[in-house]
């Protein structure tokens, strides 16, 4: 019995389309259930001493941490702030403070986000919206605007190249006080 040639075509239509949702289903799946994506883990609560030659040199802590160093680019996040003090050789404290913060592993690099931070033992105060720190160089630097006050200084700019002790600083434009000692000749 021969089927009228609407129904073929209808038929046909309906295999197609079919066909054409499997693949598209097929590569959402894909997507969905690449594990590779994933965090290898998350924590709650976290403090985090870093030791050198049984010396405590620096205390992370931060309300939660995703751990992403499963990834090509390894990197592990703080989205809820994060917290480090980091002791220098008299164990003096400088405490570094952040809304959100990233590290990332393979260039030991870390960013800084929202509301950060920095005091250090000689009472010099750092304020800025977001701050790069290299944690090999101990550098830190931003091209957002920043405050800075210390026994010389009290400045505004909008780049800030430093050192971490801040005993080296490179900024753009400035605006406030700076004290300059002239040497006589």
């Amino acid at each position: 019995m021969k089927q009228p040639v609407h129904v073929l075509k209808f038929i046909a239509v309906f295999v197609a389309l079919v066909s054409f949702s499997c693949k598209d289903n097929f590569a959402q799946l894909k997507t969905i259930s690449q594990f590779d994506a994933l965090p290898i883990g998350e924590a709650d609560t976290i403090r985090v001493v870093y030791t050198e030659l049984a010396k405590t040199i620096a205390v992370l802590t931060a309300p939660k941490n995703i751990d992403y160093t499963n990834q090509p680019f390894p990197y592990s996040e703080f989205p809820n702030g994060v917290q480090v003090v980091l002791y220098d050789e008299n164990n003096n404290e400088t405490h570094v403070k952040a809304d959100y913060g990233i590290m990332y592993s393979r260039t030991d690099l870390v960013d800084l986000r929202g509301n950060v931070f920095i005091t250090t033992p000689e009472g010099a105060v750092l304020n800025t919206s977001q701050l790069y720190w290299d944690i090999n160089k101990e550098w830190v630097f931003t091209e957002e605007y920043f405050t800075f006050k210390n026994e010389d200084y009290d400045i505004a700019a909008n780049v800030l190249d430093a050192s971490r002790s801040f005993d080296k600083i490179t900024t753009g434009p400035l605006v406030g006080n700076v004290i300059v000692e002239e040497e006589e000749l």
